[in-house]
């Protein structure tokens, strides 16, 4: 049985994806493509790093939430390690994108 590692791997849309959909369904040429993208992207950026949320109509809500110190265990060792207050980012995706995702995973329904 031979497995790749491309097989392995999650399939994910990319930066460079995106740019070539605009590139073939608007029109824009490909740098303006990409630095439409990039441009897109760094406000998102921006927005999070400065503790805004970030609200994208149809699709979700960014977040940045502060988790609390908390101690914490070396799973190798089991020696106690405090681990120290972060930033994260969660995301929750909008009920109109849930229903979306729902609609495609859904089975053929049988008549």
């Amino acid at each position: 049985m031979d497995i790749s590692v491309e097989s392995l791997e999650t399939p994910a849309l990319t930066k460079a994806q995106l740019a070539e959909l605009l590139f073939e369904q608007i029109g824009l040429n490909k740098r303006e493509s990409k630095d439409m993208i990039d441009a897109f992207f760094d406000l998102v950026s921006d927005g999070l790093v400065e503790g805004e949320d970030v609200k994208i109509s149809g699709f979700g809500n960014f977040q940045i939430r502060t988790k609390a110190p908390r101690p914490g265990r070396n799973p190798r060792t089991g020696e106690a390690i405090p681990i120290e207050a972060r930033r994260v980012v969660t995301f929750h995706a909008s009920h109109k994108l849930k229903e979306q995702i729902q609609e495609e995973g859904r089975p053929p329904s049988v008549i």
